[in-house]
Formats: C-alpha cells, structure tokens, sequence
C-alpha cells in the first residue's frame, strides 16, 4: 500500500498480512509500549514505530477511550487498567493448554511440573500437576516469587540484557529465602550465565531447603513461560538431573510448537 494511503486509511486491509490495518498497528503500539517500561510519548513512539504522529495520535485516542490506554498528567501514555483483564485471562487459558503437557512430565519424570510467566518484574505460576509421589512439592497457581530465588527465574531471565537484569534486581531487592539464595547481582548474572551454557535452570535449595528445581524456557512463546520440576533434593540429583532435562527440553519444545499452531487459521 502506498505511504500516503497508509496514513490515512486505517481501516484497510495490510496487504503482506492480510489483516487489518489499524489493528496491526494498535497492538505494535502496545507492543511497543509494554517493551519501553509500559510508558511512552508520542514522538517516542513515531521514532520507533515509524509512523507518522497523526496517525499514532489516532490510534492512541482510541486505546484510550476503551480503556487499554491512558493519557498521564504529563501528556504521555501508558499501558491501561484493561489489559490486566486480558492479561490475567490469556494467564489462565495458558496453563490450561499447558496443562497435558505437564501431566507428560510428570509421568515421564516422576516429579511434580510447573508452568511459570515473567510478569513485571515477578514470576507467577499458572498451572501445576503434582507428582504421584507421597512426598512432593506444591506451588499455589497464582503465586507469585521473585526470579533471583527461583530455577523458572533463571530460566527466563538468561538472555535478558545484563543492565536489564541488574535494573530489575534493582527494584526488586534480593531477599534470601535460604542461606543458599543468590543474594547480589553478580552473583546471579554468573547463574544466568551458567543457564545459558546449559541449556537450563536449577533452584539448589535457593527457594526452599530440600527442594531441588530444574527449568527450561518454553522457546518462541508468545509471552515469556518456562516449564519445571520440582522434587525433593534427595531424588532430584545430579544423575537425575542428566536423565530429566532432556524430557523437559523436548516437551518445552513440543508445546512452543502446539502454541504457534494454534493461532494459525486456515
């Protein structure tokens, strides 16, 4: 489509996508938002965005008379009460697709599994399936932990940028739940860095003593998940560690695959 109909014609189909238009661009810009804190301006956003302000002031009033949008005091916009609706929804519809997977795991490992997001600045558990063992670890779904503390944190934070992961540590502080709770930046920079040379996470006794955690990334989610297990430290061993990981990287992949296929349309 020619630049001067893109910035007049909203409505029309995209022609590479087939899409609508202005819904693409509405949801770049909150796209775009939520990777620049959740807050931005205008011009900020015609930077990045390379759309012309018009257009974007256009798109932003919308958003904001339904609510995924407001407008600050300072004239700058920020991600609305909305989307808390429809994140918290998407949350729970997440864990349940997760769900068969996690049963796998647990017949597969003997542990009891997790699925886990990155919101914010904290991790939240979205689904478990317990393991069938007598002795065996429970995590509330919709708890909530910081990552510095937790296999899934490492897990989704390895390839975070360095000044972003210090900048997070930052506001959240590093509260030793254990003794042996990583407790400083550097610290778990090394750990992120141990993660990425693995291919996995664990939590050593670090959220709680006795449990022992292993953690992968589900690979091209649409929003930041990880899958884990959980056990007693005296079953998950390292020699354990060698047989279970393998099974957690494979079903990781497995459900990226069946989450990218489901929102494809014929």
């Amino acid at each position: 489509m020619p630049p001067s109909h893109a910035s007049t014609s909203d409505s029309k189909p995209a022609g590479a996508s087939g899409g609508v238009q202005s819904l693409e661009r509405a949801f770049d810009l909150l796209e775009r938002m939520a990777d620049a804190g959740g807050e931005v301006g205008l011009s900020e956003l015609s930077a990045s965005s390379g759309l012309p302000l018009p257009t974007i002031h256009r798109l932003m009033r919308t958003l904001v008379l339904c609510g995924y949008v407001r407008q600050q005091s300072n004239r700058r916009y920020a991600l609305g009460p909305r989307l808390i609706r429809l994140g918290e929804s998407a949350s729970r519809l997440l864990g349940t697709w997760a769900r068969p997977y996690l049963q796998r795991l647990v017949e597969e490992t003997g542990e009891t599994a997790n699925m886990a997001l990155l919101d914010g600045d904290e991790i939240v558990y979205v689904a478990q399936v317990p393991s069938k063992h007598s002795m065996r670890m429970f995590t509330e779904v919709g708890r909530r932990v910081l990552p510095h503390s937790t296999g899934v944190g490492k897990a989704l934070l390895a390839d975070t940028p360095a000044d972003e992961v210090r900048a997070l540590l930052a506001r959240t502080g590093m509260p030793a739940a254990t003794e042996k709770t990583i407790t400083t930046p550097d610290g778990f920079l090394d750990a992120l860095e141990q993660v990425r040379r693995a291919g996995y996470a664990v939590d050593d006794n670090e959220q709680e003593i006795g449990v022992r955690c292993l953690a992968v990334p589900v690979p091209d989610s649409p929003t930041s998940a990880a899958l884990s297990i959980s056990g007693p430290a005296g079953r998950v061993t390292e020699a354990a560690t060698e047989r279970i990981v393998p099974i957690l990287q494979q079903i990781a992949k497995e459900l990226s695959e069946a989450l990218a296929s489901s929102g494809t349309t014929s």
